[in-house]
This record gives structure tokens, C-alpha cells and sequence, in this order.
């Protein structure tokens, strides 16, 4: 803990009886001479875990001096050792990150040190949201089918996980069936202040989840990081980050009748994906920002990693503290977070001109329009009365121009299934309200409820075919419903509670009939998806279905009643009853009908009662999970789910040389804009043909048992095969048909043989052979959910290099942190501008020796004419810090060091 260097050790007023101790930015503007007052909010948090963790090593007085001297656009060259308060983490990520801390105790042990010394020294909790599926819909015992299958498919990671309960002393988990980590995170684990010795300090986070930043919303910072960086975090580690940039959004108005937090989510993604926040923190101020809710404003902080923020900030003001006494925390937590922020002058919404920010963007609420976006990405924002046109014209546009490239005339023609379904193109087959966006907003999920109960009424039903599901974000959601009388509306129309977690967001919406999957693949029928999630990109949903929409809760309901995403909601009818014309605004539900319902949603006893079962009843099936390991290092049974990584073998504690630069590498890859970790790490269904599948098949286990990529994420076998195995990818090394369509899925060009074979079997061969491989892509390389297989996989194919035009954040980061350098095109530079073709082979030059932060490097391009070609390229390695984790072969080999070496110094002492 900190030093006191700066005496800003003071007390402060939690309640008539009580007081805190804390480290006062007042105090330390006091002792700088600096106006922190017109820093950022969201910075002046920062500082604070920056004051308090000063302790004259990883975090110095000089960082704390060039945070608190923030300028709102100086030039970004210092980075930010930051001390989180805790770490959250989901199942699909959290399962690989507790098998690499199990690696790191079998090397401690093996070194005859105490694996008792790899702990983590924050709480950490991990909550099972991402395994079950949408097998069972429109079925009263669906929810209990679902779980019954979960708990069947996942029996050895669930094993893994009541292991990692027993051998670690502050890592907790909240069983399946409670909800999504990013709900539970707003409704349970946060508590607003933490206390250590008497000190109170704001709860900050990173999460193994971009949508960590839903918990903006309630004035937490926090963001997604890799499983990479959140081990690095847990084990004393701080996160490092270049000092950022802040984007302040000035909201002014309020919503229109019948927009709902939704509607204003998808219209700030497409504003601040416009202003290119990518990298920056985004804070919200101003009129506009009081007049939501918090749970409005949890939705916007939601959508953070879709615009390109790190985070979408919200301060603390009194909506954040009804918020808390409506979710049951106690009053002495309460007490405490207000008077707290006070305390540090944190507390209430600023107003326009009272902080200095990088760049100002408004929006006037009023201007909001109930939208939808898709169909392959969520920046892509479609008012609702655009939707048939905009959808019309992408279905024969080409696919480079994010369309369809079909034939106009085949828009309207119909296709029987083998049960005697006919289907059309835009036809809706899965409509999902589904957790991670929406369903911790009460207002948009009563307005579901709401639209139900008047098409209900009114005679409206939904077409058996159509794929149903509503799988809440928490138990509270049935709660609520149920108490408003709106669930049995729901379950007539087939939104019946399937399950508490991801699921169709995730790529869980569980498979469609034979009979659709079939008559979709013979006649190329481009199907829709309606969703209230908040990722739509390509084969996400569901690898058949192309075209995939989000949007609020209510207009879920209400497409899968039309049934087809060309119906005009806007000026057609929704459906027809006995030859009556039923519109959307018949049975639209007004703001004072949701208002008046409201008071069912924050109950909170009803919010106490539910999470006190998270410890006394944590349900039937987790409590029968048995054949569970014990002591405090694993003994890696043979398991299909979990297995020794291999990232630590041969370790040593001296880094192996670093690269003396890389010589004649080969393609692996190259790929065009856009490539998503859902491209290059699917976490969706295996199918029995790829890499992946066969060696399932040869491990014993049958196709119906094969789950999905994410819930085998503890097996470096299956996910390395599954590296860039995604059916959607397009590898534009392999030529186009004779149409000028791309062939998609994970294959690839083997030179100089010219032989084409799935990417995992080319790899070994290049590995074989000794042939170092890189890989080469577009604008937004690694955009989507911060997946650390997506890293793990490319550094285990044998890649030495990724060169782009651009970066997400975390895919970036994690590439670093397995060891493969990141590399960016510079100027107009591009795959294409450079005729790279993947036939060429390969020279890095300019990293030999000691390599710094943000170098310029050379790709030698080696064609097969004869003709070289030097081109610089940015070294994307950030900070110093990565420099060093870079030196050491990746962020884990490097902390596991440290952790040994400390540990050799105290026994020495």
C-alpha cells in the first residue's frame, strides 16, 4: 500500500457515528498546487488507485505527478500503472485463465517453491453465464432441460472450477442459473467502496468480458482485458495503459415517447464509432445524462467496446445511490459510497464547461429514433422504418460492400422444407431476448411484456417455426415479470425463460431443425435472426444464418410476430386478425404504462433474498458435481474440456534471446477489414470435419457431444485447432470462384506447394519444417469480445507477426502478451496497395537487439519475380512494460518470474 509520500492520508464522514480513512485527491490538489477539480472524473479515479498504490517501485511518485498534470491533449507517451480492486470473470475466459494458474503452481512445485505463492492477492470472482444453450424453447420445463444439459455437457469444467474454489483463497464462483457476469456484476458484486486496514477505496475492476464496461454505469471504472492481462492483474500485476485521451459526450433533451435506452444505444455506438473514440475513454455529462437511469445508463456503458471505447463512464450521482438501495445493499455500503465520493468532491453529474475534456461530442436525446443495426455489424444503425428498404438493397450487393451478392428477384421467392415449411429470404427463424445489453434494464424488458400482453389481446401470435427465447440476465428478471403479470404474455408468444446466461449473443442459440438447416444451405436462403444482444457479427448467431439484427426487447417481440425483417413496422401491419390490420402502434406500450410498472423491478428485498442463495443455495446440480480434485496443485486428469496448457514449457528463470529479427517467413493468412476474434477464435458449434472435430472424434467423443469451441476453452488442443476455423472467414490467398465470390472457412495456401488444406494443418507443417509464419489483415484486426484464445492460438500455429492496418485494443494487447509482435501498415499501406498475395516469403528486419516502444520496423517482401521490396512498418508493441513481457516470451512467463524471484528473495532473506 502506499507510502503516505504525499500526506493525503485523511479522514473522512460516513454517517453521524462512523468516519473512514482515505487518500484525498483534495489533499493531494493541495499538495501539487494542481486544479484536479477540472480533470475528468473518470481520470481522477484512476489517480486515486495511483496515490494510494504509491510505493516507490511498480508505481512512483513521478506517475503520480503526471497523472494529476493531465492535459487534455498533450501527446500520450506515459503509461498508467493502475492497481485494480478486484477481478470479474466469465466461464468461457475464466476456465483458461484458471488452468494457466494451475500450470503456474505445477512449475512452482516442480521448482521445489511454494505454490501457495501463485494466489490471487485481489478477489476475484467468476460467474457461469456463457455454457448453457437454447436446446429446449416454448416448453414450460425448457429453463430446467437447459440446465440439466449444461450441467451434462460441462460436468469436467465445472470439476475444474470447484477445484480452483478449494485451492485458492480469494477466487469465488457464482454457479450456473443466477444470471449474466455483467448483471450480476451491477446487481451483487459491486459494492461501491472496498475497505483494507481502515481505508476506503472505489471499487475498480477489469474483467475477462469486453461489456465489462456495463459497470460504468454505475460510476465504476473498469474495462475488458484478456485472460492474459486479468492473471497479470490478479497476481499483483498493475494494468498498464498509455495515459488516454477523454472523450466527453454532452447529453442534453430526454427521450421521445416510445424510444427506448436501446434505440439511444445503437445511435451513440454509430456517433462515437464516427468520431473514432478507439482507445479513448468516453465520459457522459451534462442535463440529458441526469435525466437516465441508471440502468439506462448501464445499457450505454454496455456498448462501450462496439463504439471503441475503453470506457463509457457515468459518474456517481443520486441515481447511482437509489440504485444501490433498490438492489438491496445495506445502508452501511451506502453510507459509506456516498459519503466517499463526497468526500473526494467525485459526487454528481458535471455540467457543460466544468471539466476539461480531449474533445467534446453533443447529443440531443430528442433527436433519438427507434433503430435497429445489422446485418453483420452493430455500428451499423438502421432506423426502423429504413429496415425493408436497407435490407432489400444489401441482399444483392456485393459482399465487399457488406451485402448478400444474390439476385434480386430471388428476394421474394419461397423454399419448402422437408417438413413442409415454406421459408423466404429476411424471414426471421430466431428471435431472442437475450441477456448482456438489455435485461438488466427493467424498462425495456416491462416494455416486452407490455407489447406482448396487447398482441396477445389483440389476437397476435408468433409462427411455431420461429426460434423463441428469453434468457434473462438474472433471476430478478422472472421476478419482476411474474409480479407485473406479464411473463404468461410473454410465454404465449414463445418467450417463455429458456435459460440465465449468454446464449444467443454468444453464439448459444442452439441449433436450428435439420429440415431449415438443409433447404437454408441448397438454395442460399438468407435468413434473419432478431436479437437483443449486442454483437451481430458474422456467424456469431448461428453459422446459417446471414443476416442477424439487434434490438430492444419490445421490437424483438414484434419482428418475431411479423415474421420477416421486409415487413415496414413503420407504415404495414404487424399481422392480421380475422382480416383487422394490426399495427405496431396499436400495441406499443406508452412511458407511463412502464412507469407505473417499475416499481415491481426494484424490490430490494427480492434482489437480497436471490443473491444470498449464491452461498446458501447455490442449486441442486452444482451441489451433485462430484470427483472434485483437492490440495493446491492440479493433477490434469485426461479430459477432452481441460488440459495442461503448454505455454510454460521449458521454463526457465532467464528468458530464452530474444528475436534477432524473423527470415523467410511464410503467409498463413491474409485477410481483409473487420477480421473479428469471433473469426480467428470461434466460440460457436464444431463441426465433424474440421481440425477440431477430428480429433475430437478420435478422442471419443461423439458429434452430439461436441458442445461449443467457448466451453472447451480449458484444451489447447481443440482450440488451436480451431484457430482462424471460423465458416465465415475468407482467407484471400485462396482464389475467388468463377463468380467472384470468396470461399469461406479456415483454409489456406501451403507454399511453396501450392497445396490447399485447412490452416492448423498448414501451420504444423510450416512448424515442422522450421518456417516462421505471419499474418497479414485490413482496418480493425481483432475487433469484438476480448478473447485470449484469439492470441493463445495464433502464438501456438507458429505465428511470429500479425501486420494490419489497425488494431482493437485488447486483441492488440493480448497478441503482446503471448509473444507475437503486432505490426501496423503505415500511411496508405495495405495488403492490397502492396499486391501482398501470400505466395510471396517474408524478412522482419529492425527488432534485433533492444527493441522500444512503438519503433519503426521493415517488412521485406520477397516476390516470386525476384523483385524485394523494403516497406516500414509501426511496431505496435505500447509501453515499455510490454517491451518487457515481449522480452520474456509473453505477460505469464514474465509474472511467474517475478512471483519466483520474490519468493527466492525471501527465503535468502
Amino acid at each position: 500500500m502506499s507510502s503516505n509520500t504525499f500526506n493525503t492520508l485523511k479522514d473522512f464522514r460516513i454517517s453521524d457515528s462512523r468516519k473512514g480513512q482515505f487518500h484525498s485527491l483534495p489533499a493531494l490538489e493541495q499538495a501539487l498546487g494542481v486544479n484536479l477539480s477540472r480533470l475528468p472524473v473518470s481520470i481522477r479515479i484512476v489517480l486515486e488507485s495511483v496515490l494510494r498504490n504509491c510505493d516507490g517501485k511498480k508505481v512512483t511518485e513521478e506517475h503520480v505527478r503526471e497523472l494529476a498534470n493531465w492535459a487534455p491533449n498533450a501527446a500520450r507517451t506515459s503509461e498508467i500503472p493502475f492497481v485494480v480492486s478486484r477481478v470479474v470473470l466469465q466461464d468461457f475466459t475464466g476456465v483458461p485463465l484458471l488452468a494457466d494458474l494451475a500450470a503456474m503452481r505445477g512449475v512452482a512445485s516442480r521448482m521445489d517453491a511454494d505454490p501457495k505463492n501463485i494466489e490471487p492477492l485481489v478477489p476475484v470472482d467468476l460467474v457461469v453465464d456463457h455454457s448453457v444453450q437454447i436446446d429446449y424453447y416454448r416448453d414450460k420445463k425448457a429453463l430446467d432441460l437447459n440446465m440439466r444439459l449444461e450441467f451434462e455437457r460441462n460436468n469436467e469444467r465445472y470439476q475444474f472450477m470447484k477445484w480452483g474454489m478449494q485451492a485458492f483463497d480469494t477466487f469465488g464462483v457464482v454457479p450456473p442459473g443466477f444470471g449474466i457476469v455483467h448483471q450480476v456484476n451491477l446487481e451483487y458484486l459491486a459494492r461501491g467502496v472496498h475497505q483494507r486496514d481502515g481505508v476506503y477505496y472505489p471499487d475498480t475492476l477489469v474483467g475477462t468480458d469486453s461489456h465489462t464496461t456495463m459497470i460504468n454505469g454505475i460510476g465504476v471504472v473498469g474495462w475488458g482485458v484478456g485472460g492474459i492481462e486479468a492473471e497479470a492483474a490478479m497476481l499483483g500485476q498493475p494494468v498498464y495503459f498509455l495515459t488516454p485521451d477523454v472523450v466527453g459526450v454532452n447529453l442534453t433533451g430526454a427521450l421521445r415517447e416510445g424510444v427506448t435506452a436501446t434505440d439511444l444505444v445503437l445511435t451513440i455506438t454509430e456517433l462515437l464509432r464516427k468520431e473514432k473514440v478507439v482507445g479513448k475513454f468516453v465520459e457522459f455529462f451534462g442535463d440529458g445524462t441526469e435525466s437516465l437511469s441508471t440502468t439506462d445508463r448501464a445499457t450505454i456503458a454496455n456498448m462501450a467496446p462496439e463504439y471503441g471505447a475503453t470506457m463509457g463512464f457515468f459518474p456517481v450521482d443520486e441515481a447511482t445511490i437509489e440504485y444501490f438501495r433498490g438492489t438491496g445493499r445495506s445502508r452501511a455500503e451506502i453510507d459509506a459510497f456516498e459519503g466517499y465520493f463526497r468526500a473526494q468532491n467525485l459526487f454528481g453529474v458535471p455540467r457543460s464547461g466544468e471539466i476539461d475534456y480531449t474533445t467534446v461530442v453533443a447529443l440531443d436525446l430528442g433527436s433519438v429514433a427507434p433503430s435497429l443495426a445489422g446485418p453483420k455489424r452493430p455500428q451499423d444503425r438502421i432506423e426502423i422504418g429504413h429496415v425493408k428498404n436497407t435490407f432489400q438493397d444489401l441482399f444483392s450487393k456485393p459482399v465487399s460492400q457488406n451485402g448478400f451478392n444474390k439476385k434480386p428477384e430471388d428476394l421474394d421467392t419461397a423454399y419448402e422444407t422437408a417438413d413442409g415449411i415454406k421459408i423466404r429470404n429476411g424471414d426471421v427463424l430466431i428471435a431472442a431476448i437475450t441477456s448482456c445489453t438489455n435485461t438488466s434494464n427493467p424498462s425495456v424488458l416491462l416494455a416486452a411484456g407490455l407489447l406482448a400482453k396487447k398482441a396477445v389481446e389483440a389476437g397476435l401470435k408468433v409462427a411455431p417455426h420461429i426460434k423463441t427465447s428469453l434468457a434473462p440476465g438474472s433471476r430478478v428478471v422472472t421476478k419482476y415479470l411474474e409480479a407485473a403479470g406479464l411473463l404468461p404474455y410473454l410465454e404465449k408468444l414463445g418467450f417463455g425463460v429458456a435459460a440465465y446466461g449468454c446464449t444467443t449473443c454468444i453464439g448459444n442459440a442452439g441449433d436450428l431443425t435439420p429440415a431449415f438447416n438443409e433447404a437454408i444451405v441448397q438454395n442460399d436462403i438468407v435468413a434473419a435472426a432478431v436479437l437483443s444482444g449486442n454483437r451481430n457479427f458474422e456467424a456469431r448467431i448461428h453459422p446459417n444464418i446471414r443476416a442477424n439484427f439487434l434490438a430492444s426487447p419490445p421490437l424483438v417481440v414484434a419482428y418475431a410476430i411479423a415474421g420477416n425483417i421486409t415487413r415496414d413496422l413503420m407504415t404495414e401491419p404487424v399481422g392480421t386478425v380475422k382480416g383487422r390490420d394490426i399495427y405496431l402502434g396499436d400495441i406499443w406500450p406508452s412511458s407511463k404504462e412502464i412507469a407505473k410498472l417499475m416499481k415491481f423491478a426494484m424490490n430490494a428485498k427480492v434482489f437480497k433474498d436471490n443473491y444470498a442463495d449464491v452461498q446458501a443455495a447455490p442449486g441442486k446440480l452444482w451441489k451433485q458435481i462430484s470427483g472434485v480434485a483437492s490440495g493446491q496443485v492440479y493433477n490434469w486428469p485426461e479430459s477432452t474440456y481441460i488440459a495442461e496448457p503448454p505455454f510454460f514449457a521449458d521454463f526457465g528463470m532467464e528468458p530464452k534471446a530474444a528475436a534477432s529479427g524473423i527470415e523467410g517467413a511464410r503467409a498463413l493468412g491474409v485477410f481483409g477489414d473487420s477480421i473479428t476474434t469471433d473469426h480467428i477464435s470461434p466460440a460457436g458449434s464444431i463441426k465433424d470435419t474440421s481440425p477440431a472435430g477430428k480429433w475430437l472424434l478420435e478422442h471419443g467423443v461423439q458429434k452430439a457431444d461436441f458442445n461449443s469451441y467457448g466451453s472447451r476453452r480449458g484444451n489447447h488442443e481443440v482450440m488451436m485447432r480451431g484457430t482462424f476455423a471460423n465458416v465465415r472467414i475468407k482467407n484471400l490467398m485462396i482464389p475467388p470462384r468463377e463468380d467472384g465470390s470468396r470461399v469461406e472457412g479456415g483454409l489456406t495456401i501451403h507454399q511453396p506447394d501450392g497445396e490447399q488444406m485447412p490452416i492448423y494443418d498448414a501451420a504444423m507443417k510450416y512448424i515442422a519444417d522450421n518456417v516462421p509464419t505471419f499474418i497479414f489483415a485490413g482496418e480493425e484486426y481483432g475487433t469484438g469480445s476480448s478473447r485470449d484464445w484469439a492470441a493463445k492460438g495464433t502464438q501456438l500455429l507458429g505465428v511470429k507477426a500479425v501486420f494490419a492496418r489497425s488494431y482493437e485494443r485488447i486483441h492488440r494487447s493480448n497478441l503482446v502478451g503471448m509473444g507475437v509482435l503486432p505490426l501496423q501498415f503505415m500511411g496508405d499501406d495495405s495488403v492490397q496497395s502492396l499486391g501482398i498475395t501470400g505466395r510471396e516469403t517474408y524478412d522482419l528486419k529492425g527488432i534485433e537487439g533492444e527493441i522500444t516502444p512503438q519503433q519503426q520496423a521493415t517488412l521485406v517482401i520477397h516476390r516470386e519475380n525476384g523483385e524485394t521490396q523494403q516497406v516500414p512498418v509501426l511496431l505496435r508493441i505500447d509501453t515499455p512494460i510490454e517491451v518487457d513481457y515481449y522480452k520474456h516470451g509473453g505477460i505469464l512467463p514474465f509474472v511467474l518470474r517475478q512471483l519466483l524471484a520474490a519468493e527466492g528473495e525471501r527465503m535468502a532473506a
